[in-house]
C-alpha cells in the first residue's frame, strides 16, 4: 500500500510518502522554528496559520520528491491528536481533501503512536516491547503489545523532560529551542559540577517529574548568574543533562526489570539528545536488551512516522469515517477504542 502521511500537530508542517509502512519514498518538514523564536515558544494561532500557508506545498513538494501522482495514493494516514486543535485541524482537513478527491481511504493516527513506530521504518521490533517517548510535551513509558495495544506504566506529572531542556534553556538566556544547544554545551562541561535535584528517582513509581529540576535550574542562576558562553555554564549544561538523564535511565530500567521485556524503543525530539543515546545504549549492553532509537531525522516531527501504524490500519479495513474529528488530547491506553 502507498501512503500519503500528513502531520501538523504543533509547529512542523510534514508530509510523507511510504510503502508498505516500511519503504520512505519521500519525506518532507517545514519547520517554524525561527518563526516561534523571537516568541521563546510556540505561539499557536501563528503555528495554524502558518500550517495553512505551507501545507499544500509540503504537499506537492513529497509527491515531486517521491515521483508519484495522487491518483497513485493508495491511502491516507494523518495526525488526529494530540496536539494544537488549530494546527491539528489543517492537516487533518487536507487529508480528508485528499482521501474524498483520491478515492481513498484514510486514518487518524495518534501522534505519540507515530513516535513509538518511528524505529520501524528502519528495522521492525517483535511486540511486546517496551517504550520511552520523550519529547517537548511527552515523558511516559508504555508496553506496546501490538498496533493499537497500549498501556502506560509511566508518565510525567507536570513538566515533560523536553519541556523542562527548553525552559532551562529559556532561564540560561539560550535561544530557542535550547534543547540542542543544553546538549552541545553539556559535551564540554564537568556533569558533577552542580549539584541538582532528581525528582522522584526513588519513589518506586515509574512516573516522572521534571517541574522540580527546572525551579532548581532557576534558583541556581538566579544566585550564581553563568555568562554564555564559558566554561560555568558548560559545568551547569552537563549537571542539568545528567540530572534528567539519571531519571530516565532509572525509570525505563526499573520498567524492563518490572515487566521483563527485552526489547525497548527510545522515541520522541529528546531522543536526538547525545548524553541520553550514550546512556541507553550502556544500559541496554547491562540489562542485555534489544534497543531501538531511531535516526535523529526520525526522532523530531515528521509524517513518515505515522505511515507505520496508519498503514496497519488501512491494510485491516480500521479506516476513519469522514465524520471524525481532531482531538487535542488522546490517551494513548484508549487508542483502540476508536478503531471501528
Amino acid at each position: 500500500m502507498l501512503v500519503l502521511a500528513i502531520e501538523t500537530s504543533c509547529d512542523e508542517t510534514a508530509a510523507a510518502l511510504v510503502r508498505d509502512g516500511r519503504d520512505i519514498l519521500s519525506s518532507v518538514v517545514s519547520s517554524q522554528v525561527a518563526i516561534h523564536a523571537e516568541y521563546g515558544g510556540v505561539v499557536p494561532e501563528i503555528a495554524s496559520r502558518k500550517h495553512l500557508e505551507m501545507i499544500s506545498p509540503v504537499i506537492s513538494q513529497a509527491l515531486r520528491e517521491a515521483g508519484v501522482a495522487f491518483k497513485e495514493i493508495e491511502g491516507v494516514a494523518v495526525t488526529r491528536g494530540p496536539g494544537l486543535s488549530g494546527a491539528l485541524l489543517v492537516g487533518f482537513s487536507a487529508a480528508k481533501a485528499v482521501a474524498c478527491a483520491c478515492h481513498v481511504p484514510f486514518v487518524g493516527v495518534h501522534h505519540i503512536e507515530g513516535h513509538l513506530f518511528a524505529s520501524f521504518l528502519e528495522q521492525p521490533l517483535e511486540f511486546p516491547f517496551l517504550a520511552l517517548v520523550v519529547s517537548g510535551g511527552h515523558t511516559h513509558i508504555y508496553l506496546v503489545e501490538g498496533f493499537g495495544r497500549y498501556r502506560t506504566l509511566g508518565r510525567t506529572l507536570d513538566d515533560a523532560a523536553g519541556e523542562a531542556y527548553d525552559k532551562s534553556a529559556k532561564i540560561m538566556g539560550l535561544a530557542y529551542p535550547g534543547g540542542a544547544t543544553i546538549d552541545a554545551m553539556a559535551r564540554e562541561g564537568n556533569l558533577r559540577a552542580v549539584q541538582l535535584p532528581r525528582p522522584l528517582l526513588h519513589d518506586g513509581s515509574l512516573n516522572f517529574s521534571f517541574s522540580g529540576l527546572k525551579t532548581a535550574m532557576l534558583n541556581r542562576i538566579a544566585k550564581c548568574p553563568v555568562f554564555i558562553p564559558s566554561g560555568e555554564a558548560n559545568d551547569l549544561c552537563a549537571s542539568f543533562q545528567e540530572a534528567v538523564c539519571d531519571v530516565l535511565i532509572a525509570k525505563t530500567s526499573a520498567a524492563l526489570q518490572r515487566t521483563g521485556v527485552k526489547r525497548l524503543v527510545v522515541a520522541g525530539g529528546v531522543a536526538c539528545n547525545s548524553g541520553l543515546r550514550q546512556r541507553m545504549g550502556i544500559l541496554a549492553d547491562e540489562l542485555a536488551i534489544d534497543l531501538r532509537i531511531p535516526s535523529p531525522g526520525l526522532c523530531g516531527d515528521n509524517a513518515a512516522m505515522l505511515a507505520v501504524p496508519g498503514n496497519h490500519y488501512l491494510e485491516h479495513g480500521l479506516a476513519s469515517a469522514q465524520t471524525l474529528d481532531v482531538t487535542a488530547t488522546w490517551d494513548m491506553d484508549r487508542v483502540g477504542e476508536v478503531l471501528p
